[in-house]
């Protein structure tokens, strides 16, 4: 069997397609990104090189890539190839908005790039199941409508930035593909993943809460958030990964799109209390000045910011994620065993 890829060389679609490798020593799989493997992806994918392609093509250029892939025996696809202009993060660049510098770019990879490769699928019979890698950024920011639920997938959906239009968009296109040619495709929304892998690429800049924390408390840095209440639902890398093969896996799917999430929220506080149990050290310091090195929206609380509910996933799968806490200092031990210092 051999997994296609998009966007594998990047963060949270590496770790997709060295899970898929690691699993099973038969299994085949390739990457199809405009960027190379970078001194990090040739790390991680060491132990399995022998059996990942890697094919260096623009996705909204087929010629460059689809004569490949013909030969490659292409089984499952996840389309994950993206361009995530986000800014926030410390004060300075909470100020930025990437989204203004280049547009069309957003628009063009992430939806056309849809297009093009589900026009390939479509077409290729060896094609057993679409995943594609949508975002919670697709849904608004205030719900569910009861305090205190967690986010489904019905209703909530009003995306209000490029990426999280094209991305809904995407999720569209996909449905229409899936039932005008008779594909089995799912969307899955990601809710804010941080984790192994998790680096600068030419397609993605940002680090959620917990890699910053992770990495100042390793650092010995001290850690000044502008407030301690900001939540996310924060999910690793390696349980994004589980969850896919998951859903590539299942015999039956009963929805078109799936939440993939921690199915609850953490605090700031929450998450540095974490990196405290393994860095008693730790110092914090809370302050609303230039000075933070840690900044999220306070009013922030709802819709795409709080719990995602993950009832549909847990249905169709057995798939389940770690404890918040467990995953963190996985991440935490990750770091000190993999990155240079």
């Amino acid at each position: 069997m051999t997994l296609l890829v998009t966007g594998g060389t990047g963060f949270v679609m590496s770790v997709v397609a060295r899970a898929w490798l690691d699993r099973d020593p038969g299994a085949c799989a390739v990457i199809l990104d405009r960027a190379g493997l970078d001194a990090a992806a040739e790390r991680h994918f060491a132990p399995v090189r022998d059996r990942l392609k890697v094919i260096s093509a623009d996705i909204l250029d087929p010629t460059g890539w689809s004569g490949a892939l013909d030969n490659a025996h292409v089984t499952a696809i996840v389309h994950g190839a993206t361009i995530t202009p986000i800014s926030r993060g410390s004060a300075s660049e909470a100020k930025r908005q990437p989204e203004a510098e280049d547009p069309a770019r957003i628009v063009d990879i992430n939806l056309m790039g849809t297009v093009r490769m589900l026009e390939w699928a479509r077409a290729r019979a060896n094609v057993k199941r679409f995943v594609y890698v949508s975002s919670g950024a697709i849904y608004r920011h205030n719900g569910p409508d009861w305090s205190g639920e967690p986010l489904p997938e019905d209703g909530y959906v009003a995306p209000l930035t490029l990426y999280g239009i094209s991305k809904f968009a995407s999720e569209m296109v996909t449905n229409r593909y899936a039932d005008l040619f008779g594909l089995s495709a799912v969307s899955v929304r990601l809710a804010s993943v941080y984790g192994p892998m998790d680096r600068a690429t030419e397609s993605r800049n940002f680090r959620h809460v917990p890699n910053r924390v992770a990495h100042m408390a390793l650092a010995g840095e001290t850690i000044r958030p502008n407030s301690l209440e900001p939540v996310g639902d924060y999910l690793a890398s390696t349980d994004v990964a589980a969850a896919i093969l998951a859903l590539l896996d299942a015999p039956r799917l009963n929805y078109r799109h799936y939440n993939i999430g921690s199915g609850s929220s953490q605090t700031i506080g929450e998450i540095i209390a974490w990196a405290k149990e393994r860095i008693p050290a730790l110092k914090v310091e809370v302050t609303p000045g230039e000075d933070a090195n840690i900044v999220q929206d306070v009013s922030l609380k709802g819709g795409m910011w709080s719990a995602y509910d993950i009832a549909r996933i847990m249905r169709d799968t057995a798939w389940r994620p770690r404890p918040g806490k467990e995953a963190f200092h996985a991440y935490m031990d990750w770091i000190s065993a993999n990155e240079t210092k």
